[in-house]
């Protein structure tokens, strides 16, 4: 045999396994292809959808002018102001309303024991946005459920 006829049977020998390494890496790719087309997650890098969350329940009350406690027992000290309360749901925001009136004297008698020194700093107030929502706790006949308050939002706020 001459040395060509050696040297193309020497290709084709390495070319055979060449191919068929190459067409098992080829339908092994197309395999995890197609196995990721069908049977993985679509987008796992998209993020979950959240739904989004109720609209807040609000219920807007008059606003309230009351005389305060004071250390010179000056009846001078008056306090206006305004509430907005933020309910946890619409059923709670109708008992509210239903009740409206003993609300109102909840409210009126816990201003009413406010002292004007305390509520002139940004402390008073805050303190007096916890004792709210504490008077407002209690049912408002029983066999009902507690009232919850989420926040209550000053609208008005005049201390003279």
């Amino acid at each position: 045999m001459s040395d060509n006829a050696k040297a193309k049977g020497g290709k084709r020998r390495l070319l055979v396994p060449l191919v068929l390494i190459i067409s098992v890496a080829a339908l092994a790719g197309a395999g995890y292809a197609g196995w990721r087309m069908f049977y993985a997650p679509a987008h796992p890098t998209e993020p979950a959808r959240t739904e989004s969350p109720a609209p807040p329940v609000f219920f807007a009350l008059d606003t309230f002018t009351v005389n305060l406690v004071n250390e010179e027992n000056d009846m001078d000290r008056v306090l206006y102001a305004g509430f907005t309360l933020r309910l946890p749901d619409e059923e709670t925001r109708r008992r509210m309303n239903d009740y409206l009136p003993e609300i109102r004297s909840r409210l009126l008698l816990l201003l009413s024991r406010q002292n004007a020194v305390a509520l002139a700093k940004e402390t008073g107030k805050q303190q007096l946005v916890t004792e709210i929502k504490q008077v407002l706790a209690p049912p408002l006949v029983k066999g009902q459920p507690e009232q919850i308050v989420n926040d209550v939002l000053f609208t008005a706020f005049i201390l003279r």
